[in-house]
């Protein structure tokens, strides 16, 4: 059996035709919500420990996204209409973070919040800044951990530093390749990045990196569809929103590894673009800071539910 966050109850909600999203869900249930996203190549329970330290003052709800972990998979889909895509043509809109950011908001109303404080790590983080910004009404607070914005990323992704981020363009290609080449051995490709990405050996109990391969392994498609949409409707999602001036109204804490001046931009000059009330910090650890401080995690996250959230906007 896969391990689990332990207290938490396990529950399926269906947050959209065909799709249900496998969610634990723990603590105190008289505390204010507090929806937490994983990343890549993980699943919810990378928030295990940070899930712990909240609990005796929040409802925290830890789902698997759409596509990852126990969670449905539906098919990709053409990315719509005025979809240019990036290499591969459009990006899936069952994978555009703008679907997925629905998910988030239709799983918090099934459980009874309209609105919740909304915390994403990689890829989950991409889910929340565009809940951010489609749902105002909805995410009281923001947190995104070591990952720049959609547009951003692309913006500062160019020569030789932009090996580090392969990976970015293997999945950006057509259905077919990436995934034949990724599902031929899949342990070693997830595994990779778990490896490189961790500040050490011990980062992951064998258990848990045993979840998070096994999860993967089975998800192949879907993970490549959901990088496919980023090289694709969701640069043009952000890219509407930047000509539009739209901006993250709620308060906003960004946790990075120190590696914006080591690629030679601003991380977070980038992100205050974006996020007018902004708390930008550097963690001295590796990628999976959730796995490997979670005690600094979790001090940011209390730190950004006690700042006073902006008014309901619709």
């Amino acid at each position: 059996m896969s391990p689990r966050i332990p207290g938490f109850d396990y529950r399926r909600v269906t947050v959209a035709d065909g799709v249900a999203l496998s969610t634990a869900v723990g603590g105190n249930p008289d505390g204010s919500p507090v929806v937490l996203l994983h990343g890549f190549p993980q699943t919810h329970l990378m928030w295990r420990h940070v899930a712990a330290r909240l609990a005796a003052d929040h409802t925290v709800i830890c789902p698997d996204l759409r596509g990852y972990g126990a969670s449905d998979k539906p098919a990709e889909t053409a990315g719509g209409p005025g979809s240019s895509g990036g290499p591969g043509g459009p990006g899936g809109s069952a994978y555009a973070k703008r679907t997925m950011a629905a998910d988030v908001v239709a799983l918090a109303r099934e459980l009874g919040y309209e609105r919740f404080a909304l915390a994403g790590h990689d890829r989950g983080a991409l889910v929340a800044f565009r809940a951010g910004l489609d749902h105002p009404g909805a995410v009281t607070h923001l947190a995104c951990l070591d990952v720049l914005p959609t547009l951003d990323m692309w913006d500062v992704m160019h020569g030789v530093s932009a090996a580090v981020g392969f990976h970015l363009y293997l999945m950006a290609q057509p259905p077919g390749l990436p995934e034949e080449m990724i599902a031929a051995a899949p342990d070693a490709f997830f595994g990779h990045f778990l490896d490189i990405w961790s500040g050490g050996p011990d980062t992951f109990p064998a258990d848990v990196r045993a979840a998070y391969l096994a999860a993967s392994r089975a998800a192949v498609p879907s993970i490549v569809a959901d990088y496919r949409a980023s090289a694709g409707v969701d640069v043009e999602h952000d890219g509407a929103d930047r000509e539009a001036g739209n901006l993250l109204r709620m308060p906003v804490a960004v946790l990075q590894q120190d590696w914006g001046a080591a690629l030679g931009f601003d991380a977070a000059a980038r992100w205050r673009a974006w996020a007018p009330d902004l708390r930008h910090a550097t963690v001295s650890c590796g990628h999976f800071m959730a796995e490997e401080a979670p005690d600094e995690v979790a001090a940011a996250l209390r730190g950004l539910l006690a700042r006073t959230p902006a008014a309901t906007t619709a």
